[in-house]
């Protein structure tokens, strides 16, 4: 359903450049192809706007940035750009081709299933699941339908993914790695099924105690997000400390949807703070990336040195 509505959106704005276009050229002295440059950029300048909106309000509600975080003049205007990359990437590109299903022959490491967060679809995973094939890592995205359903309603869609890669790898267990929502989502999954399935859930840019921004947001799932809603407390009040310790969770100080940005760090779990990257380059930030691909591969290492051990006994 994203990939449908982003594919009309794309639409309308490219009709929307033309009638410009048009317009431009009629009352101008511009010629057609200049007039089109124009108009396209100033859709550029709409779409910059949107991400300089979502930077101020995350930075009327940021958490306190510890010194060590802190960013000079040069760094906050890469932060901004590179979020604008990534969003404008993400949406006009990543998620017109969904990942779907890697399944490898011969897989190395535990299966890893992908959850995307709000407004997105299993598109957003593209730069991850490409450091997971060349990895041999069989992989799952999904697409969360509706888009707008409660954060509970998705958990049947994680249990029958779990229940395909664990078959179709021969494993019990699984790894998790969600970003935003998809955090929550797969710790609603937990609460319903147990930690018997999962291996390790990896989370980025999770709003763990919820956003200020989720005010704007339209759904059920958005209402789950904001601050002042009692889904939040209920779903930690659930959790034993031991799936806490099964849980990393990697946010960044300076993150533009999830503030206060501190509301990503989950007690009890391993807790991995970045800086200068913002919420959707979270997804294809190279620092981060890297961090994910190595949780993968320890756990995927510690869980066969298990099995070994177990095969020995």
């Amino acid at each position: 359903m994203i990939r449908r509505i982003l594919i009309l959106l794309l639409l309308v704005q490219a009709g929307a450049v033309l009638a410009l276009a048009g317009i431009a050229a009629r009352y101008t002295q511009l010629a057609p192809l200049p007039a089109i440059i124009c108009s396209a950029a100033l859709l550029l300048l709409v779409r910059l706007a949107i991400t300089a909106h979502n930077f101020g309000l995350s930075w009327r509600a940021r958490s306190a940035t510890p010194a060590a975080h802190q960013l000079a003049p040069g760094g906050r205007l890469r932060l901004f750009l590179r979020e604008f990359r990534a969003s404008m990437l993400t949406s006009s590109w990543s998620m017109l081709r969904p990942v779907g299903l890697q399944l490898h022959a011969k897989p190395r490491g535990l299966p890893v299933l992908l959850i995307h967060g709000y407004g997105c679809n299993g598109g957003y995973w593209r730069p991850l699941s490409a450091r997971l094939r060349a990895a041999g890592i069989s992989h799952y995205a999904i697409d969360l339908e509706p888009p707008t359903a409660g954060i509970d309603d998705y958990v049947p869609q994680v249990q029958a993914a779990s229940e395909l890669l664990r078959a179709a790898s021969g494993v019990d267990r699984i790894v998790i790695v969600a970003h935003s929502m998809g955090g929550l989502v797969a710790r609603a999954w937990l609460r319903r099924h147990g930690d018997a399935q999962l291996a390790r859930l990896i989370t980025l840019g999770t709003p763990h105690h919820g956003t200020a921004l989720a005010q704007l947001g339209i759904g059920r799932n958005a209402r789950q997000m904001r601050r002042d809603d009692a889904w939040l407390p209920a779903l930690s009040a659930a959790e034993p400390a031991a799936r806490r310790a099964a849980i990393s969770s990697l946010f960044s100080h300076h993150d533009n949807i999830v503030a206060p940005q501190e509301s990503c760090r989950l007690p009890g779990a391993r807790n991995v703070e970045f800086a200068g990257i913002g919420h959707v380059e979270l997804g294809r930030a190279e620092p981060v990336l890297d961090a994910v691909m190595a949780e993968i591969k320890a756990v995927s290492a510690q869980q066969s040195a298990i099995d070994l051990n177990h095969e020995l006994r």
